[in-house]
């Protein structure tokens, strides 16, 4: 853990460890220009710098259908975030929030989520604006953005 993770004033950490309770299966991996939690912007932004998503080669046919120019979510693991603040300060300036209540990477589950603009797609490599995480993340998943899926299948009957 980065020294700069450390409890800010007003932060309150939990007192257990975190359990580890789901299985979870990366599917490629977040390359980013940031280095560190520092260089990462707070959100990303869809005119941001051209991030790449590496699908692993097996995951490859899911891929089928996503077209540059649509956006889409992505899903991926903060595996260097701390897990055990309940409270935090995003501003250091000692007003402590809930955890729930902010988009911070610190969380007991730190699923990060970004929706990003497809540039290219190229085979198991996809170009994104948007992304907000380190490089060398692990990917969970990707989706259609929620706002302009159509549900594809006929209703249930």
């Amino acid at each position: 853990m980065d020294p700069s993770d450390d409890p800010r004033p007003g932060e309150t950490v939990l007192d257990a460890p975190i359990q580890n309770q789901a299985a979870l299966q990366f599917i490629g991996r977040i390359r980013t220009p940031f280095a560190t939690r520092r260089e990462c912007p707070r959100q990303g932004s869809l005119d941001g710098p051209e991030c790449q998503i590496e699908v692993e080669a097996r995951f490859e046919p899911a891929l089928q259908g996503l077209e540059p120019g649509v956006l889409i979510e992505v899903l991926y693991w903060l595996d260097r975030a701390r897990r055990d603040l309940l409270t935090q300060s995003p501003r250091s300036d000692g007003n402590a929030r809930g955890t729930f209540a902010l988009r911070s990477p610190v969380r007991p589950n730190p699923i990060g989520t970004a929706v990003v603009k497809l540039v290219a797609c190229d085979g198991p490599v996809l170009t994104v604006q948007g992304l907000d995480c380190l490089d060398d993340t692990p990917l969970l998943d990707i989706k259609p953005d929620r706002r302009g899926y159509c549900v594809q299948a006929p209703p249930k009957a």
